[in-house]
């Protein structure tokens, strides 16, 4: 074999010993072969010296982010679509065919398997991939939809839910559910810490749009559209959905754990959630943080009601301004959470916003009830408490996006295969504060009376500042 030609020995070696690269020999090349001389320079092989590759820029790391955010974006719009469908959208069309306002009420309790989805997490988390979970669940939902156009909600004048409507819809839920905790796992594992402030605010935003979209768009449709024709266009949306969850290119590529070959005892995964760093804290300001806010937006618009001002103009605001004034908040709260504010302090700002906002409330409420207002309530005094309405949402879309972002936080501090179940346990704590209060509004303002019942929403704004006192230095 011939030798390698022999490279002139550089000046930077100071070796006293005949130094072998410059003699030439068979073997591996010279410049995998080492020099004796401790004191050799690299440098004098410039094209020899491995260099990094540059950092990406900012540009990359933009359009990266943007691929996550934007199926990301479509997924959780489609995800609000149920609440919409059932909480705007359901109780008009069940009216319409004539079942009783109690009927339509407890059409509610459908929403029962979002408040079970601790149940199927651990699955979610130990069985199969975030995408798959999420392509099958929203193809579900769609086939749900199919179904559900073939059997009209009840004939005229029924008196109650036709019981294969029901279980379609429980069924309906159920999927949702399901979706739910496989998109909040695939978001957890997707973002990265820096991707949480944007990431949250596409949540969040796309989700009240859905909402908005299928309780407010579709009412609008409804003379055009009849019930099969609505829960057609439904399914073809959520299959369409399916198709994205699985060939988007950034969920492809998220990495999938391998199943636990051994499954956690119940009591085992509670203690295992448990353990995560920050969880009690943070399960015990989500269970809380929404009492007074929640039974203040819930009571406010009926006593407004109760004062004077019309159901058109109540609809409007409380309608139309304040999903957009949420939207406007959530969108806020991204944006100061991308510009590097920490959940933490941002949540310490925005609280006594939010309580002054409601103290607001509570002032004009006062004026509003007191013996010697007029039945009709004047101008100024009427767009003051529309406008306060408004203020409140945006306010809320704040706080629900920046508490969100702490939440997804908190859970990526969890090992992989606990990740979907512990957002879950926290999103389902979330639901749970906000269901009981905004039940129990009512029943508290006929017993106590609106003013004291008022106060006590003011108190009940004010225990989260407190509370973040008391914040674990994990979540800092």
């Amino acid at each position: 074999m011939p030798a390698w030609p022999p490279l002139t020995q550089p000046q930077s070696c100071r070796c006293v010993t005949p130094n072998p690269i410059a003699t030439g020999r068979t073997g591996p090349p010279p410049w995998e072969q080492p020099c004796p001389c401790s004191e050799w320079d690299p440098s004098s092989f410039p094209s020899l010296v491995l260099k990094a590759a540059p950092a990406p820029g900012p540009r990359p790391l933009a359009m990266a982010m943007r691929g996550k955010l934007l199926p990301l974006a479509g997924l959780y719009l489609v995800q609000g679509l149920p609440y919409g469908l059932q909480s705007g959208l359901l109780p008009v069309l069940l009216r319409a065919r004539g079942l009783s306002l109690t009927r339509v009420g407890l059409a509610r309790a459908l929403y029962a398997p979002w408040l079970f989805k601790l149940v199927w997490a651990p699955l979610v988390d130990t069985w199969g991939s975030p995408r798959g979970w999420l392509a099958l669940s929203t193809a579900a939902l769609g086939l749900v939809c199919g179904l559900l156009a073939t059997l009209p909600p009840a004939g005229a004048g029924g008196a109650a839910l036709p019981v294969p409507v029901a279980a379609l819809l429980l069924l309906l839920n159920l999927a949702a559910a399901v979706q739910d905790v496989a998109l909040d796992m695939l978001a957890v594992r997707l973002l990265e810490p820096a991707e949480l402030g944007p990431g949250n605010t596409v949540q969040v935003v796309a989700y009240k749009l859905g909402a908005a979209l299928a309780s407010g768009g579709l009412l609008a449709l409804l003379p055009a559209l009849s019930w099969t024709l609505l829960f057609l266009l439904l399914a073809a949306t959520y299959w369409l959905a399916a198709a994205l969850a699985w060939v988007a290119p950034a969920l492809r590529q998220l990495p999938v754990p391998p199943p636990s070959a051994n499954p956690r005892p119940s009591l085992r995964l509670q203690q295992d959630l448990l353990a995560v760093p920050g969880t009690l804290w943070t399960a015990g300001f989500v269970l809380t943080y929404k009492l007074g806010e929640q039974g203040a937006s819930s009571l406010f618009p009926l006593l407004l009601l109760d004062s004077g001002i019309s159901t058109p103009e109540l609809g409007l605001w409380n309608g139309v301004g304040a999903v957009l004034c949420s939207i406007a908040g959530s969108s806020l709260g991204g944006v100061l959470l991308a510009r590097h504010w920490q959940p933490l302090p941002l949540l310490r700002s925005v609280l006594w916003f939010r309580l002054g906002g409601l103290t607001y409330q509570m002032a004009l409420l006062f004026q509003l009830n007191s013996p010697r207002a007029n039945p009709v309530p004047g101008t100024v005094l009427r767009g003051a408490a529309l406008l306060s309405l408004c203020l409140q949402h945006l306010l809320g879309g704040l706080v629900t996006t920046t508490t969100f972002t702490m939440m997804m936080r908190c859970s990526q501090l969890a090992p992989s295969a606990l990740q979907a179940t512990h957002y879950s346990l926290l999103a389902t704590l979330e639901l749970l504060g906000k269901l009981l209060v905004g039940t129990l509004a009512g029943a508290l303002a006929d017993s106590l009376g609106p003013r004291l019942c008022f106060s006590l929403f003011l108190a009940l704004s004010a225990t989260p500042m407190l509370y973040l006192g008391f914040a674990p230095s994990a979540l800092a």
